[in-house]
């Protein structure tokens, strides 16, 4: 060994700040522990015999697999090093937060991959894998979830995404080598996970372009058609590689930047769209032909005996007149679905406060009308139990605003986490609001036209309530009891286009009679899968309760109303 010409050097294998020593043959050695090349030669990256000398000395860091390591054990006793087998610098692994743990011959066999990090940037989890490719011999160290790397990106210009931490740090490898900075990659924690990406899905978005890079298997290709309908398909690039994964294209290049690189400058849009075969044109036949029509509460006769009730993939539209009971009507058939479905509900009502929709309802499962009376707080529990215990109901907490445009990832969400029921009440105020920039006509159509993609892409049913024009003043006004036309639906035209179904309905608000006040109308304007329009019975309001129920003496209604009072 030559003469010391230089102490306290970094050492890039074990990332000690000051403890290699630097000879004037070319050699170095690191007196760190478990360092894995504590004595190499600098210029052609020889390792000396003496290296199986000192990791005898210095023995192992690693606990056996198997035995509990503890978070904050991994984090402050287990360094950061290259992984040289696959060509992955200490710069990448500090930048990902992935300690090593190394055996008793000095060598690396055990990653640490750093999870869910804190405010100050500290890691609350690890994923353990033992070398090669043993993930279940420690498993994970705190609960681990999410995407590897999420806690260094918020948005940008492109953020990679690929199937592995490992995968990831190949790319992050090749980015760092050729522009010496890093950029946005993370990794899911498997091909089975891409659930993860539901949570994160706002944060992802806020890119302008999301690059799938999944491993080329069929369980790569199963994540990259659900991780792309996740994201969206206006976002996402998919990678057609010639390797397996990211990784093994870099350790075959032996490290040549450009050659891993290119395949995500070359990445194409993502299309999930294409020409059908008769094949497969009849299998949707097929598909839509066993549509399940799933029945409106048994009241509501007239609506059933004409719609059949509701069908995923639809969006039925509610209109009246201010004060008809829409809300109390949409209320009534979430009830509805709670009880006799085990499905998810997502409820976004625009013109009152969760708590109030909340409120409304727990009296309703009680049958008692806090309108009437003050509910004692413990006979509300045991509304509120019956109806939201199940955390089946998922109510949108708009804050009185919803200007920031965002209320289309709100109800993607709510879809994402399992809802097949959306009420949205109503989409007066999102176009009064605005959409990307939008207002009037032009938004009411953004608006219709992504809840029409909504429920096609997720296969959700969804009741929406528009608002009426103002009445000519020659005719009876509609709070009067009129009956709206698809004509007096306020906004633009696309509302009653794109609604699958269209209920017109009006109750007679100043009448002096209590039970045709009490009195609701109902009218099926559209219904495209039937084709049955006209009168649909009516309902009658139960101030005591706050339910609704079947209309008395209205059985054999068909074609006309008699109700006294009431102008069709």
């Amino acid at each position: 060994m030559g003469k010391i010409v230089s102490k306290n050097q970094p050492c890039i294998y074990c990332g000690s700040k000051d403890n290699r020593q630097v000879y004037n043959d070319g050699w170095s050695h690191c007196f760190t522990p478990g360092c894995p090349k504590p004595h190499v030669n600098e210029d052609t990256m020889e390792i000396d015999d003496l290296e199986a000398e000192f990791a005898a000395v210095n023995g192992s860091n690693q606990k056996a697999s198997g035995n509990k390591l503890t978070v904050e054990e991994i984090y402050n006793e287990y360094p950061f090093a290259a992984d040289t087998e696959r060509l992955i610098s200490i710069d990448v692994m500090k930048y990902y937060g992935c300690k090593v743990g190394y055996d008793g011959s000095g060598k690396i066999n055990e990653k640490f991959y750093a999870y869910n990090f804190d405010e100050n940037k500290v890691p609350q989890a690890y994923k353990s894998r033992v070398l090669p490719k043993d993930f279940g011999k420690r498993g994970s160290i705190g609960k681990v979830k999410g995407l590897d790397g999420s806690h260094l990106n918020s948005g940008g210009k492109r953020l990679v995404i690929t199937e592995g931490e490992e995968d990831a740090h190949a790319i992050q490898a090749a980015w760092f080598k050729k522009y010496k900075t890093f950029y946005p990659v993370e990794s899911l924690r498997g091909a089975s996970v891409t659930k993860d990406l539901i949570e994160d899905r706002a944060r992802i978005r806020n890119f302008e372009e999301v690059i799938l890079w999944l491993d080329g298997d069929e369980a790569g290709a199963v994540a990259t058609k659900e991780a792309a309908r996740i994201i969206g398909y206006d976002k996402v690039k998919i990678v057609k590689a010639n390797e397996k994964d990211a990784s093994d294209v870099w350790v075959k290049s032996k490290g040549d930047p450009n050659q891993l690189l290119k395949f995500i400058y070359n990445a194409q849009p993502y299309t999930p769209a294409g020409i059908l075969t008769k094949d497969q044109l009849w299998s949707q036949l097929e598909a839509y032909n066993e549509i399940e029509s799933v029945p409106y509460p048994s009241f509501m006769t007239g609506l059933n005996d004409k719609l059949k009730g509701m069908r995923f993939g639809e969006i039925t539209l509610w209109t009246s007149g201010t004060g008809s009971g829409k809300s109390t009507l949409l209320r009534e058939i979430a009830l509805h679905l709670v009880e006799t479905t085990e499905d998810k509900i997502g409820i976004i009502s625009l013109e009152e406060s969760p708590a109030e929709t909340a409120r409304k309802m727990s009296g309703m499962k009680i049958n008692k009308n806090p309108a009437k009376a003050e509910i004692p707080i413990e006979e509300l529990k045991i509304g509120f139990d019956g109806t939201f215990g199940t955390d089946r109901i998922m109510v949108l907490d708009h804050q009185g605003s919803i200007s920031d445009g965002s209320i289309m990832d709100f109800l993607e969400y709510m879809c994402l986490s399992g809802c097949k029921y959306l009420f949205i009440d109503h989409i007066t105020i999102l176009a009064s609001e605005g959409t990307e920039g939008l207002t009037g006509n032009e938004a009411v159509d953004k608006i219709m036209n992504d809840l029409l993609r909504l429920v096609k892409k997720h296969s959700v049913w969804i009741g929406l309530i528009s608002h009426l024009r103002k009445a000519d003043n020659k005719k009876k006004s509609f709070e009067e009891g009129r009956l709206p036309s698809m004509d007096d639906i306020r906004g633009s035209g696309s509302i009653k286009q794109i609604s699958m179904d269209i209920i017109a309905f009006s109750r007679n608000v100043s009448s002096a009679i209590e039970s045709e006040r009490n009195t609701i109308l109902t009218k099926v304007l559209k219904c495209r899968y039937t084709g049955l329009t006209g009168p649909s019975g009516a309902l009658t309001y139960d101030f005591d309760t706050g339910r609704l129920k079947r209309g008395e003496g209205f059985d054999s209604i068909d074609d006309e109303f008699d109700l006294e009072g009431i102008e069709l």
